[in-house]
């Protein structure tokens, strides 16, 4: 048998058949039962799907409906699953669990958007290479989806609060598809569950603990409570697996307060970087201060930290729920004009509800091109001091391979190999083993890469991007291999461990517009 062919009796279709092409096609209609089926809240725990689509949200932008491609993609793997799971003698559950159920749901996703780009006459830009026989061969599957490089999450988060923190109650009440399995919806966004998805169910060595855009007394995520996420880490496998930034909110309160608060923080614990919001909370504002009309804090809040020796600035861009001030803009010239300080900017400048294609001029004002004309236009080349973060773009980016080759192909071209971080902004979507595991099986076309001049996303690059970078970048070690899970370990929970659901984040519109009334975004 053909590898082509193992592949169609892997994912259930085959390649250029009309029905198939039509089924996958981006404006092929869904029948409404499956669309009924595939979003409701009360789905069987045997279909808890091993690479998670979506709908989803960070809270920070509104989730994309699954298009045709994802449905068609679910409804292949839960049509077609029984037969895998009978051939290894597993229970449906367990099967899509388990390192061969991701490997069908990435052959099959890949399957249906090659599918769908024949329709048009195209072809994928970004593909899952994945051996068919990976369905029921666990070590070939582990060998693709696997891996012993260390996992650095450059972002993640969770959430703490009491009774008495109103804000925070109603945060966690907002979603309602947050039960995770408990009666208490807290415990979904807690750090107990923070550290089982992380550091239990996923490959994650190393997690970056990042401030949320809530200032003040009503964050539930305060740098006290980072530092018992810390201690509870330290204290189960030694020091150094949880790295803490400390949020700053230069635009608010008194001038100068804030950068008070830093001199506090630098004192009173270890903090690894800043993280800031430059369009929310309160009035937007940029890093160069190149706006006379907007709050003129960015150089004297860059100045701060470098007088404070920690020069490594976290910034929020993209995702911007249609502010500006999220544009990455300023990125360039504040890296030119401050070239100790090393920038990363989370979510690369991505926003939903624009495809990402190749880099233009006439394209240069929207999503991650926003990113690369000001790192071009202010001389900062390959492996300067400006580092592209993936988290929440990765998650949307890889229901969509070609538009993830493109990203992914842009950021490698013009920040770097060495200059790209993994993150996952977990623990709004759960484990991040799904978004690993799609990572590690993901190129870029040699098409593509011809064409546009990308370099390949090779296992050297990928294993860059997944932690060597990030390690670079903080000055950390990797963590003994004794203190971390085998993927053998990992399987194993994954499959033992009681279901829950697979993402906590908003996953409807009016969700996210109760997040931000909630929180007085709007």
């Amino acid at each position: 048998m053909t590898r082509e062919a193992r592949a169609k009796q892997a994912t259930g279709g085959a390649f250029g058949e009309p029905s198939r092409v039509r089924s996958c096609g981006r404006d092929a209609p869904a029948p409404p039962e499956y669309v009924r089926a595939t979003l409701r809240d009360d789905h069987d725990d045997a279909d808890e799907l091993p690479i998670e689509l979506g709908p989803c949200s960070n809270g920070e932008y509104d989730p994309v409906p699954l298009d045709t491609v994802a449905r068609e993609t679910i409804r292949r793997v839960r049509e077609g699953v029984d037969d895998h799971a009978r051939r290894l003698r597993l229970p449906r559950r367990d099967f899509l669990r388990s390192v061969g159920g991701a490997a069908l749901m990435l052959l099959t996703l890949d399957a249906c958007h090659g599918e769908a780009k024949k329709a048009t006459a195209r072809r994928p830009g970004g593909r899952y290479v994945i051996p068919p026989e990976s369905t029921t061969e666990p070590s070939v599957a582990g060998g693709v989806l696997g891996g012993s490089d260390v996992v650095v999450d450059s972002q993640t988060h969770f959430l703490e609060f009491d009774d008495a923190h109103q804000a925070g109650l109603a945060f966690a009440k907002t979603f309602p598809q947050s039960a995770c399995g408990a009666s208490d919806p807290r415990t979904c966004f807690s750090v107990q569950q923070y550290l089982d998805d992380l550091f239990v169910r996923s490959d994650t060595a190393i997690a970056v603990l990042s401030a949320v855009p809530i200032a003040g007394e009503s964050s539930p995520l305060t740098i006290d409570a980072m530092e018992r996420a810390r201690h509870a880490l330290d204290h189960a496998c030694g020091d150094g697996r949880l790295l803490l930034h400390g949020g700053v909110f230069p635009q608010l309160g008194r001038p100068g307060a804030a950068l008070d608060g830093m001199s506090a923080l630098t004192q009173q614990h270890r903090i690894a970087a800043w993280k800031v919001y430059t369009h929310t909370p309160g009035p937007g504002w940029w890093l160069d201060d190149h706006e006379p009309a907007a709050p003129r804090v960015g150089q004297s809040f860059l100045g701060r930290a470098r007088e404070l020796g920690v020069r490594t600035v976290c910034v929020h861009k993209g995702f911007g729920s249609g502010s500006r001030y999220a544009s990455p803009v300023d990125i360039g010239p504040a890296a030119n004009a401050n070239p100790d300080i090393r920038f990363v900017v989370y979510h690369s400048g991505y926003d939903v509800g624009r495809p990402e294609g190749r880099y233009t001029d006439a394209t240069a004002d929207a999503g991650v091109n926003r990113l690369v004309k000001s790192v071009r236009d202010a001389g900062i080349g390959p492996g300067g001091n400006v580092y592209a973060e993936l988290g929440s773009t990765w998650w949307n980016l890889m229901r969509d391979p070609t538009q993830a080759a493109h990203v992914i192909g842009k950021l490698l071209t013009y920040l770097g190999p060495d200059n790209v971080l993994w993150g996952t902004d977990s623990i709004w979507y759960g484990s991040p083993q799904d978004q690993i595991q799609a990572f590690r099986a993901f190129e870029i076309t040699p098409e593509l890469q011809e064409r546009y001049g990308y370099p390949a996303l090779t296992p050297e690059v990928k294993r860059k991007i997944l932690g060597a970078n990030a390690l670079r970048l903080y000055g950390v070690a990797a963590p003994p291999a004794s203190c971390r899970p085998t993927p053998q370990q990992i399987e194993q929970a994954r499959i033992e461990l009681p279901a829950r659901r697979t993402t906590y984040g908003p996953a409807t519109v009016a969700e996210v517009r109760a997040l931000w009334t909630t929180h007085g975004i709007v």
